[in-house]
């Protein structure tokens, strides 16, 4: 392999190149976390973690975080809109809630998500549809409330 193909594809990797440690891994996976979800939810998970939840919250950190959203190969407005599909499909509102909020912060505009939710609709069923934009009402109501 030439010196520019391997180094693609090292590039592509985001944080999981080769011989990066998993310190390295998660300490890429938490800058990407508090930038995406904020700092007072990544301190809320932080501080309610105890001895049962910990290896969850550190492999998230890891795995997701730092193994997935570091990559580069889709942007993080992609990867937000992705990530809601899937929380529309499988039914996790509340995790929903949280990426409608980070998805935001990566720079979707209330209509977008509003399209995603519509595609949802055809591809994940109407009543699955139905809830995640009454979950986006409240996620926006309460968005305008914490702007006043």
């Amino acid at each position: 392999m030439s010196h520019e193909s391997s180094q693609g594809a090292v590039e592509s990797q985001g944080a999981v190149q080769r011989g990066a440690t998993s310190q390295e891994i998660y300490d890429a996976g938490m800058v990407v976390r508090r930038e995406v979800l904020g700092d007072a939810h990544v301190d809320r998970a932080n501080a309610n973690k105890d001895e049962f939840t910990d290896d969850f919250q550190d492999m998230i950190t890891r795995i997701a975080w730092g193994g997935i959203w570091t990559r580069p190969g889709i942007d993080r407005r992609m990867r937000s809109a992705v990530t809601i599909t899937a929380m529309v499909a499988h039914g996790h509102w509340e995790e929903l809630a949280m990426h409608i909020r980070a998805a935001m912060t990566n720079g979707l505009s209330r209509d977008e998500v509003k399209e995603i939710l519509l595609q949802t609709a055809i591809y994940c069923g109407v009543p699955s549809a139905n809830t995640a934009f009454k979950t986006a009402q409240q996620v926006f109501a309460a968005m305008d409330e914490a702007a006043r």
